[in-house]
């Protein structure tokens, strides 16, 4: 692929992480785990380097500010714990990706993603919810859960954190999106990203650029339609994107 493609390739890459991140309250890395497999035609490692490292500017800048003009906000204690959480797990994860092959990881995606989607059915959220003291330990758990997937998945973790909140712990909607964007901000997928840049699993500054200018772009018109959709609407397209994505990681693991 000529470096003009490639541009072109990374920046489509790149918006479409960012408007499912901004859409969905997720981190981008699940969009860019596959469409960095499919326009770029990255191994599955890779792909997953690529994600983590794009994900280290704080491109959910543009989306958060659409957020928090509509009156959603963030308890700092949930951001600390969870990232707390985050760190610890995506380093472990990190290390356990480098010992396992691509064919395990794609199916592995495929079942986590699976137990998302069925924990979001099974789990509606109770109409007229409101924001709660939650337990420090659970924030903790869910960081840490979603950390562990970010590195050994490549997905960033922000879709654990946004089903953890709002299925497990029970947080509106638009509230746990803007928790997951926020923490994004950290960059805490920075020693996940550094085992995989380490281990050569990563790809030029001239693709990392495009997804990054793409993403920055994606976020906030993401961002701007969650605003205007109610929180069963935005349940129902995450519930959708989850199950879109596994089954097209099932068709990729199957094809090989």
């Amino acid at each position: 692929m000529t470096p003009p493609l490639e541009l072109l390739a990374s920046v489509s890459v790149g918006l479409v992480g960012g408007f499912t991140s901004g859409l969905l309250g997720i981190s981008p890395g699940g969009g860019l785990v596959i469409f960095s497999a499919l326009l770029l035609g990255a191994e599955q490692h890779v792909a997953q380097g690529i994600s983590l490292i794009a994900q280290i500017p704080p491109t959910s800048i543009s989306g958060i500010k659409r957020y928090w003009e509509k009156g959603n906000r963030s308890p700092l204690r949930w951001l600390v714990l969870l990232a707390i959480g985050f760190l610890i797990g995506g380093v472990g994860g990190a290390f356990a990706a480098g010992g396992v092959a691509s064919s395990v990881l794609e199916w592995t995606y495929v079942f986590y993603l699976s137990a998302l989607g069925v924990l979001l059915i099974f789990r509606p959220q109770p109409a007229g919810l409101e924001a709660k003291q939650i337990h420090w330990a659970a924030l903790l758990a869910v960081g840490a859960i979603a950390g562990f997937s970010s590195g050994f998945l490549g997905i960033g973790g922000g879709l654990a954190i946004t089903v953890g909140l709002s299925a497990w712990l029970r947080v509106p909607q638009h509230q746990a999106q803007l928790v997951s964007l926020a923490l994004s901000m950290i960059p805490a997928t920075i020693p996940a990203a550094w085992v995989y840049w380490r281990q050569g699993w990563s790809t030029s500054w001239l693709i990392i650029a495009g997804v990054v200018l793409g993403l920055w772009a994606g976020a906030d018109l993401g961002a701007r339609l969650a605003n205007r959709m109610n929180q069963k609407m935005l349940r129902r397209s995450l519930i959708g994107f989850v199950f879109s994505m596994a089954v097209y990681m099932a068709s990729k693991a199957l094809a090989r």
